[in-house]
């Protein structure tokens, strides 16, 4: 693609697009400087993220799924290069005009990209040319919402927002595809994080919920991704909520009990991922002289009973609820518990989000603490993201928007399922009850756990 035809088609295509972004609303009220001073904060943690990392970790991919290190850094500055700075800086010109292939993950909409399962073979551009890439892009915009006058700011901002909040997206898969690299170096290097000490999992306790007519879905002027959208009407029976995720101890007495063994436990295309792929355990588990061990990006420690298992699929999350009598519960059944629960509601507020998130340090699980006051459900938010029994599919009455834009949720909406919570790897300010991530039933590279749900009338 020449530069003057990725510059023509890029304008025309994120043209379309921020039309129908600034129709929507922002978390809040923006001023230039305090938005330039997100996009600082959120940029510099994405480095920050990066640091330890050699040029060598940031250039391996060791699965498909993986995208190198460095292919998260540039990615998400193309996308403030492609959707915000090709329609609104004057004079705009690519920053490397091949990059615009080479970064594109899959937007069509914007022409041809480079194949997802090769971007370990793009040794060049190296670490240290993204860095220059980055820095190149960042003195752009932070000119860009300099110069912008009230309307103009008005009219970005949920451009620049929706930029936020996908560079916190890949940060989080940044820390999930960096474990599995490392994992896979026979010296298992540690990235970060320390461990805990050997603990038993407590009583799993169970908190039950009326149901009835219910809405779900984000709801009032809080950012929000397309996906969570519209808040809609859905009936829920009654039903009841495990307090706290599954753990390991839990986990090794399904394994101990023939769970991987047992084809009566799983679902058809589940059980021939267990035959086809050899499963016996969680992702980064692996047995030594009798004894359990778990890679972590702290390192590769004996698998601590009481901490919440991790690095499941839909298929084993569904076969262990079979196997322990329950369920997995439905997305609208964990959104309508949480909120009811008092914790995270669903305009995003920060202040109401409080869990084992990023910015603890942990990245990676800890044992169940007691619930927020006033509330029963515990790690709601944090620790894994959490299976739900629910396909991913568009709520009643969505409309993807136009343009590229409208390619970011929409066209994934089919072999998925959701997941609900956060996880240990998740920035904070990332997780709300109304948050949709989705994975395919047998993904496992992803840090995902367990909470099981069954039916139950309140007393």
């Amino acid at each position: 693609m020449t530069q003057t035809t990725a510059n023509e088609a890029t304008t025309e295509a994120t043209s379309r697009a921020s039309t129908r972004a600034s129709t929507r609303p922002s978390t809040r009220e923006w001023d230039a400087e305090s938005l330039g001073r997100r996009f600082e904060e959120v940029r510099g943690h994405t480095e920050a993220l990066a640091a330890p990392l050699s040029p060598e970790d940031q250039t391996v991919q060791s699965m498909p799924d993986v995208s190198p290190t460095k292919w998260h850094r540039a990615h998400v500055t193309w996308f403030f290069e492609t959707f915000l700075l090709a329609e609104n800086e004057q004079g705009f010109a690519p920053f490397q005009d091949k990059y615009w292939f080479l970064f594109n993950s899959y937007y069509e909409t914007l022409g041809p990209r480079y194949a997802r399962p090769d971007r370990g073979l793009v040794t060049r551009p190296g670490a240290h040319e993204v860095g220059d890439y980055r820095a190149n892009v960042d003195a752009r915009v932070r000119d860009l919402v300099d110069t912008l006058d009230g309307g103009s700011l008005e009219k970005l901002t949920p451009i620049i927002e929706l930029g936020f909040h996908h560079e916190q997206q890949h940060q989080e898969l940044l820390l999930m595809d960096i474990k599995h690299v490392l994992s896979r170096n026979p010296l298992q290097p540690v990235y970060a994080g320390s461990p805990v000490e050997r603990c038993e999992p407590d009583r799993l306790g169970w908190v039950e919920v009326e149901g009835g007519l219910v809405e779900v879905g984000h709801e009032g002027a809080g950012f929000s991704f397309d996906n969570e959208l519209p808040r809609h009407r859905q009936w829920l029976e009654p039903y009841r909520l495990a307090d706290r995720l599954v753990t390991n101890g839990e986990w090794l007495a399904f394994m101990a009990d023939g769970g991987y063994e047992r084809h009566e436990l799983w679902l058809s295309d589940g059980w021939a991922k267990v035959r086809g792929e050899g499963w016996s355990a969680p992702l980064y588990w692996s047995e030594h002289d009798g004894v359990w061990f778990e890679h972590t990006l702290h390192g590769t420690w004996p698998v601590n009973p009481g901490l919440p298992v991790a690095h499941v699929s839909f298929y084993e999350a569904e076969a262990f609820a079979t196997w322990a009598g329950k369920r997995l519960p439905t997305e609208a059944e964990w959104e309508h518990a949480v909120v009811t629960d008092g914790q995270g509601s669903q305009h995003g507020r920060d202040e109401q989000v409080v869990g084992n998130l990023a910015d603890g340090g942990s990245f990676h699980p800890r044992p169940a603490q007691p619930a927020p006051a006033g509330s029963r459900l515990r790690q709601v938010h944090g620790d894994c993201w959490e299976w739900t029994s629910s396909a991913y599919h568009p709520y009643p009455g969505f409309h993807p928007p136009e343009g590229a834009i409208g390619e970011y949720n929409g066209k994934f909406m089919s072999n998925q399922m959701v997941l609900r919570g956060g996880c240990a790897l998740t920035p904070a300010g990332h997780a709300r009850a109304s948050y949709r991530n989705f994975f395919p039933h047998g993904a496992r590279w992803a840090l995902s756990g367990v909470r099981l749900a069954d039916g139950g009338a309140p007393a």
